[in-house]
């Protein structure tokens, strides 16, 4: 039995939810549970039932507790971490009115464009929102169901992002928070709000958004009876605003106001990402320039191709995933889902420099040097974006945090450390999205700070390696690759 109070901490992914079971004091995780989600579609379709997240948090939260051996009556408080930009449209009931667009749903790439321009321009895009529209953001994929399926959307009564969907039903109440609605482009980081132009836009009334709270961890509501029942928790207890699972993340690492500014991290999943917490408000090309769960900013970069599109050249070369060399002349830029960070939605993957002695293992090693140079260069705009210059000795020496599944995997850390020449730190706990849902969760039921809380717990500290020569031969091929290739890689045909 914990000695303190317990919390609860939610992550729902794109494939699964995954929930910890945290004592509230010291952070050690009693129990733990997950379960998976079906994500349908083909053409770049990328769609889930909402209903599978809510079914999927209840079988993994009995998991859970069931693991920690806790009493019910222990937890006191829960929040959710979810994936962003997804697109949940309600009826007036709560009901999903169709599977949920995700953020890697590329069909609203035209719609990003257009959205662009009827703005007047990225620029303009910038200065309102921190971001410019693609193919992941939120407003692209209403306006692609405006103007593919008019009906459901003249139906909605309610648009709500894959955690709010969650804390909606968890508390009775629409609620969101300033981290995950950045990710939407129709909130404002300049104003701290909906933009009311930026909803005209796309069509959009106000009243179909949930409030935004003050930050990740404002107490936004109490469990209900119903999903209390549905849980096997006591009703009453804490919610928390929740938050986007990048922003989650960073809470658990210990990064923001009360912990680590501008210090790198990267992770390596099915998407790949490359953020940090600052105190500047960033606003550039390429960069997602979000709000942090905390009340400071999280720019990032976000590539589509990580972890799944390197297992899917091994398994085309019948290779363990471990089972790769140093690319040499081979050049592989592996964006089999198009890419976001650069934008380029309708690419496909491209290999050069093959030879007759080229091995499968070096093939396999150049697709993880084409995701790790791809997420290494979003970082390097990142810094720029936040004021910082890349090439600074004081910048380059930062260490840089590595998590997501990819950070268990031998190869991707040496590719991350030969290609960024950084020390590299290996956080010890694990399940950092769900940890910084905890976090939030400890927040809301205490009013202390969740950054705070994280460092308290230490789950952002683990091991340091040393940094290694940088490879800047593999990384000068790779940018003259993606420069001479960028022209056919955009084309649409």
């Amino acid at each position: 039995m914990a000695a303190s109070p317990v919390v609860i901490g939610v992550d729902s992914s794109t494939q699964s939810t995954k929930v910890l079971v945290v004592d509230a004091g010291t952070g050690v995780v009693l129990g733990s549970g997950r379960a998976g989600h079906v994500v349908t579609g083909e053409q770049g379709a990328r769609e889930t039932d909402p209903e599978a997240w809510w079914d999927a948090l209840r079988a993994s939260t009995g998991e859970a507790l069931r693991a920690a051996a806790v009493a019910p009556d222990a937890v006191v408080g829960i929040a959710v971490a979810g994936q962003q930009h997804g697109l949940v449209v309600l009826d007036g009931a709560g009901r999903p009115l169709r599977p949920a667009l995700l953020w890697n749903d590329t069909r609203s790439a035209p719609q990003a464009a257009a959205l662009t321009d009827a703005l007047g321009g990225p620029e303009e895009w910038l200065a309102r929102t921190g971001s410019v529209p693609v193919a992941s953001m939120t407003a692209t994929k209403w306006q692609w169901l405006r103007e593919n399926e008019p009906a459901v959307a003249a139906r909605t009564a309610a648009v709500r992002l894959p955690h709010d969907f969650l804390t909606e039903r968890l508390a009775g109440v629409a609620a969101t928070d300033p981290g995950d609605a950045s990710g939407t482009c129709w909130y404002s980081t300049r104003t701290g709000g909906y933009d009311p132009e930026l909803l005209d836009l796309v069509g959009l009334d106000a009243d179909l958004l949930p409030t935004v709270a003050r930050n990740g961890a404002s107490r936004v509501g109490s469990l209900t009876t119903a999903a209390a029942a549905f849980l096997g928790l006591r009703p009453g207890i804490a919610v928390a605003a929740g938050t986007g699972d990048n922003m989650a993340a960073a809470v658990g690492l210990g990064l923001g106001a009360a912990g680590l500014l501008d210090h790198p991290v990267i992770s390596l999943g099915t998407s790949g990402t490359a953020f940090a917490s600052t105190r500047v408000r960033p606003a550039a090309p390429g960069i997602a320039g979000f709000a942090a769960a905390d009340n400071t900013y999280l720019p990032l970069g976000c590539t589509m191709n990580c972890t799944l599109a390197v297992d899917k050249v091994a398994a085309l070369l019948r290779l363990d995933r471990d089972d790769a060399l140093p690319g040499g002349e081979t050049v592989m830029l592996p964006y089999l889902d198009g890419e976001r960070s650069p934008d380029l939605p309708h690419a496909a993957g491209l290999i050069t420099g093959l030879r007759h002695a080229t091995s499968p293992q070096q093939l396999l090693g150049a697709a993880y040097e084409g995701a790790a140079f791809t997420l290494l260069r979003a970082l390097d705009e990142l810094f720029t974006a936040a004021g910082l210059d890349p090439r600074d000795a004081a910048v380059r020496e930062r260490p840089l945090r590595l998590i997501g599944g990819g950070a268990k995997g031998r190869v991707w850390i040496e590719t991350i450390r030969r290609l960024s020449g950084r020390p590299v730190v290996l956080p010890a706990g694990e399940e950092l999205v769900a940890t910084g849902a905890a976090a939030l969760a400890a927040g809301a039921a205490s009013g202390d700070d969740p950054v705070g809380v994280a460092i308290g717990w230490g789950a952002g500290q683990g091991a340091e390696l040393p940094p290694l020569d940088r490879d800047v031969a593999a990384w000068d091929r790779m940018e003259a690759t993606l420069g001479r290739a960028s022209g056919l890689l955009a084309d649409r045909s």
